[in-house]
């Protein structure tokens, strides 16, 4: 009798351990940021999650997503842009999963295939750019990209959420090219400026050469006979026509 009750508790044992593993594989949890998508002997079945849910051991298998936006740098690349200079552009890449059913179905891994196809479609925009769209624009060129992306991965259930292009690396001697433009524009305003600061002064000396009955050649003389005797031991010497302005001005 001993030897029967004491099978029958071992038994009782190797039940509870056998129900326990059983438990221990049936028991899932996703956290508020995750799904699991279920597939019961091959078939999909459902979504479930956040929280705690049960599946059936060897039965059914369930593949967890996360759904919070991924950044997904995308590596240097080598293109020649529409004006025929040859750049490395990188870029920066927002994105999250929509739909995680499409995600698992769809495609066999969609991080490898975002990134694949962000690459792809940043040598495309940037090969039908010119530089100076690529470095003015830069915002036009991020929306383009943004478009064509979310375009080709709406399919696998991913929504893009933002693209940055971070880098664009000119040869050598672009740069200097660039450099030496920058500093010719720079100079062309200065010598704009310059003129029109010049006309300005022009028409003010006409307008004072007209009150005062002198030409704009001999006030524009005074204003630099005054400049020069700022200057010590300077010899001043008074055109026959200066003369005649002083004298014309007293009189009034």
């Amino acid at each position: 009798m001993s030897d029967l009750l004491f099978k029958l508790f071992f038994s009782w044992i190797g039940v509870v351990v056998v129900f326990l593993i059983f438990l221990a594989h049936a028991i899932r949890i996703a956290q508020e940021y995750e799904r699991g998508v279920i597939f019961r002997l091959g078939r999909f079945t459902g979504v479930r999650g956040p929280g705690l849910f049960l599946i059936i051991p060897v039965i059914e298998r369930v593949v967890k997503i996360d759904l919070r936006i991924i950044t997904l740098d995308v590596p240097a690349q080598d293109v020649i842009t529409k004006d025929n200079i040859p750049i490395k552009v990188d870029a920066v890449l927002y994105f999250k999963v929509a739909d995680p059913t499409r995600a698992v179905i769809e495609v066999a891994n969609f991080l490898v295939a975002t990134s694949q196809i962000s690459q792809t479609s940043l040598r495309g925009v940037v090969g039908s750019s010119n530089l100076d769209e690529l470095l003015a624009e830069r915002e036009k060129v991020n929306q383009k990209l943004h478009e064509i992306i979310d375009r080709a991965t709406d399919p696998w259930g991913i929504k893009v959420t933002g693209v940055e292009v971070k880098h664009v690396e000119l040869p050598k001697e672009m740069q200097r090219a660039i450099a030496k433009q920058a500093e010719a524009e720079r100079v062309r305003r200065a010598k704009v400026i310059l003129a029109e600061g010049e006309y300005q002064a022009a028409q003010k000396l006409k307008e004072a050469g007209e009150i005062l009955g002198a030409t704009p050649i001999t006030l524009r003389y005074l204003e630099t006979l005054a400049d020069a005797a700022r200057e010590p031991n300077t010899t001043i010497l008074f055109p026959f026509e200066m003369l005649n302005v002083v004298k014309r001005s007293v009189s009034q």
